[in-house]
């Protein structure tokens, strides 16, 4: 049985950060009902690649829900938000911080429904300071977090990370908050609480050394590519037939490295003898492992070194990437039956427990595919759910 079963989650999240946060609860096992707009759904279903019919995109982020659509623009639509509440353990939502309480859900109405609910908030700068109304989106929590200014090549200009990292780390914060809470809550049998990240925070705390060294010297990190900016040589050398990433971090890792390259040798050498002379010197450095690099292929290099122990891969795309046998191994592919949309593949689970496992139990729903059955779980009868279609509010 997951580890969630049993766990109620009310989602009110669109786009990625917030879908992303409820497809973690919901592969955990929790009962995740997606409320959505009756003409609009998320944006995100008719957004990237659409294959017989449906979004990829959506796909990824929405498995393991159920959902229903609710005008909550209307009093009926917001009594029926009441009703899912008040029966609920979870409620998500990533608005602006003052669209829910504008809607008559702030904190007050919300512990009056149910003072044992978790609410789980995603927003672009936290609920409060000066930014706190700002829209955002990855890109911009990326540029504002100090994310971008550290990554890209040193003569380039700030670039950003491929993915929406910002967007994927707020979802996984919330995600492991509202966790915690539902332990918390089990734990001392007491009330809710609210769990707040924020796209812009969730970035920062991933700052790593480049925030530990500024708050020791008062200097800006710079960027340096693929290059490690205190550890050399680490980076990417080329063989003969591609690029090899090669991270020997430390002195143990270093020593193999350079045994099996057959470089002992520049330990005696004043400009390389530590990793201080190195970094001073990396370029040179660096130019003398490419060209030991150089005289063999990547499939050379990546069997020997990985035998010395020495931490080395290749830099796959995403056919390589999706072909790995290790990540078959891992079921990291997995591949879901959409009924009216054919076989579509996704990336699986990368939390792996051994007792209470994730199950992949729904494909992403079609928009209020489930409104009728959730309905009637909460006590609502045929004639009021036909009268509530008829109205237009679901």
């Amino acid at each position: 049985m997951p580890t969630l079963d049993g766990i109620k989650v009310i989602d009110l999240t669109r786009v990625v950060a917030g879908p992303f946060c409820a497809s973690l609860l919901a592969d955990m096992g929790a009962d995740v009902i997606k409320v959505e707009h009756p003409a609009k759904g998320d944006q995100v279903r008719g957004q990237g690649i659409m294959l017989n019919g449906i979004s990829t995109y959506f796909v990824q982020f929405n498995r393991n829900k159920r959902s229903i659509t609710v005008d909550l623009y209307t009093e009926q639509g917001k009594e029926i938000l009441s009703d899912l509440i008040r029966g609920a353990d979870v409620l998500l939502e990533n608005f602006r911080p003052s669209v829910l309480a504008n809607m008559g859900f702030d904190e007050i109405r919300l512990k009056s429904l149910n003072p044992k609910l978790i609410v789980g908030s995603i927003n672009g700068y936290g609920s409060t300071g000066p930014y706190k109304d700002r829209p955002s989106f990855d890109f911009i929590a990326q540029a504002m977090s100090g994310y971008m200014s550290v990554s890209g090549a040193a003569d380039g200009p700030p670039m950003r990370v491929g993915p929406p990292l910002a967007d994927l780390v707020a979802g996984l914060y919330t995600a492991f908050g509202v966790a915690c809470a539902l332990v918390n809550r089990k734990t001392t049998d007491g009330d809710g609480q609210y769990v707040e990240s924020s796209l812009m925070g969730g970035l920062v705390s991933m700052l790593a050394y480049m925030s530990a060294d500024y708050f020791a010297t008062g200097n800006e990190p710079r960027r340096t590519g693929n290059d490690h900016p205190v550890l050399c040589p680490y980076g990417l050398f080329h063989a003969k037939d591609g690029d090899v990433a090669i991270a020997p971090a430390g002195e143990v890792f270093l020593r193999r490295f350079f045994e099996t390259l057959n470089l002992t040798h520049l330990f005696d050498d004043p400009d390389f003898a530590n990793n201080d002379a190195r970094v001073r010197n990396l370029k040179r450095m660096n130019a003398i492992v490419d060209e030991k690099i150089g005289q063999n292929t990547m499939d050379y290099w990546i069997e020997i070194l990985n035998a010395a122990g020495v931490p080395c891969g290749q830099v796959q795309d995403m056919e390589t990437l999706f072909q790995d046998p290790q990540l078959l191994s891992q079921d990291m592919v997995l591949t879901v039956e959409h009924p009216g949309h054919g076989p579509i593949r996704m990336t699986g689970f990368p939390v792996k427990m051994s007792e209470t496992p994730c199950e992949l139990r729904l494909p992403a729903p079609e928009l209020g595919a489930d409104t009728e059955a959730v309905l009637g779980e909460f006590g609502y009868q045929e004639e009021k759910i036909a009268a509530l279609r008829a109205d237009g509010v679901i």
